[in-house]
């Protein structure tokens, strides 16, 4: 049975050449992707900015809603394509989107790293990214061995095959599914699949590709309980990050050890945050995660 780490943990991003945190407060943050300067709401900035100017491309201003709306001011004119960005071998695309982000999550970043850890030396490791997005963990996990892609979004899915033929990798054996990460789960169990790893990235609320409904905290713990079952005493990894909830990381650990009760190892918890730049360096808390891994 696997055991929950005692104390929290924090997963730090601590900027590379395509991101960086340059500075936050009064509930925004100022962010560099490559080139480009941006400003970005931030609720957790609680504390006051440390540099008197942001001078940025563009600004995204939030609606009403505390769940969403809002729009970008676009201070420069930026290639409708975007522009091309890196994290090691992996290459991508990075543009404003309506959702206020820039096509990827950068404080993933040491999460593409410590999955990479947990599959050092193999290359012929079967993983799963679930809600997979544009597909820089996909590319990530693809120099272990298969990986299956998961997302409901067909422009999604389009943009990380994209991403794919950017990086060289379009010989990689990546599965790519437009298909909703609850139901796939499922089908997976019922076909007795087995995986080395998965990485789920659920959002708080979202639809599937024939308009399913998904609702985090009615639909984790069945999902949770899948990918479970798709996990065995050979297997290396389950990563599960949660953004924008009122929950703590501890009711994820208490989740993943009610699932994995059939697995040895151990399951660690904390927040994912991102280093900013400068004297100071203050930590910007940016999601919550739980992680199951063996015990080595």
């Amino acid at each position: 049975m696997a055991v929950i780490a005692l104390q929290p943990m924090v997963m730090e991003c601590t900027g590379w050449d395509a991101y960086r945190l340059l500075d936050s407060g009064a509930g925004r943050k100022y962010e560099a992707f490559g080139p480009h300067a941006f400003i970005r709401p931030e609720p957790q900035a609680l504390w006051q900015p440390r540099l008197s100017e942001w001078p940025a491309a563009g600004e995204f201003v939030p609606g009403s809603d505390e769940d969403g709306g809002g729009r970008w001011q676009l201070e420069t004119q930026l290639s409708e394509e975007g522009w091309e960005l890196a994290w090691n071998e992996v290459k991508f695309t990075a543009q404003p989107t309506p959702f206020r982000h820039l096509q990827f999550f950068p404080d993933m970043a040491p999460v593409w790293d410590w999955m990479r850890c947990q599959l050092a030396g193999r290359d012929d490791a079967e993983t799963m990214n679930m809600f997979g997005y544009t597909g820089l963990g996909t590319l990530a996990l693809s120099e272990h061995g298969r990986v299956t892609h998961v997302d409901a979004s067909k422009k999604s899915v389009a943009q990380a095959r994209e991403n794919a033929t950017l990086s060289g990798m379009d010989d990689r054996p990546i599965r790519w599914m437009v298909d909703d990460a609850a139901k796939f789960a499922a089908r997976e169990v019922r076909r007795e699949r087995r995986y080395d790893g998965i990485i789920l990235d659920p959002p708080k609320f979202g639809r599937g590709p024939k308009n399913e409904t998904w609702r985090l905290e009615a639909g984790l713990p069945d999902l949770v309980g899948d990918c479970a079952k798709l996990l065995d005493d050979k297997s290396a990894f389950l990563f599960l990050t949660v953004y924008a909830v009122r929950m703590s990381s501890v009711a994820l650990a208490g989740l993943l050890e009610e699932k994995l009760r059939h697995l040895p190892g151990v399951i660690e918890h904390g927040d994912l945050a991102v280093r900013e730049e400068g004297e100071g360096a203050r930590l910007l808390p940016t999601a919550i995660f739980a992680r199951w891994r063996q015990d080595t």
